[in-house]
């Protein structure tokens, strides 16, 4: 998947944000809290989201994926598709609405009915 259909795939989940930090990643938020982020890779593409435990365990260890750097180090499950053959794009696109999902559902009640997840 490109860099740029990546971003599109992750401004069409819902009412997110999107800021360019951490040396020109592209940030990918939903009520405040990073729930993707593409580049991060020295210089190269490389997608990173948030895992359950049981993703986390099957796919660290996965050729072209591994724990995400940084955030994995603290402890976080977070993995990064960094080289082939990684994840499919459908696979890649299923990750990261779980990571969207998991994020959404840590939120205060408050929260998720302000963005409209809550009636």
């Amino acid at each position: 998947m490109s860099r740029d259909a990546f971003n599109a795939y992750c401004a069409g989940l819902g009412p997110v944000t999107h800021v360019v930090q951490w040396g020109g990643a592209d940030v990918w938020k939903i009520g405040g809290k990073v729930f993707a982020i593409a580049g991060w890779n020295d210089g190269r593409d490389a997608y990173t989201f948030k895992a359950g435990d049981v993703a986390f365990d099957v796919l660290a260890d996965q050729p072209g994926i591994r724990p995400a750097p940084y955030l994995a180090s603290r402890g976080l499950k977070w993995l990064q598709v960094h080289d082939d053959p990684g994840l499919s794009d459908e696979q890649l696109k299923e990750h990261v609405v779980m990571s969207f999902d998991m994020v959404v559902a840590g939120l205060s009640k408050k929260k998720r009915y302000e963005l409209g997840f809550e009636s």
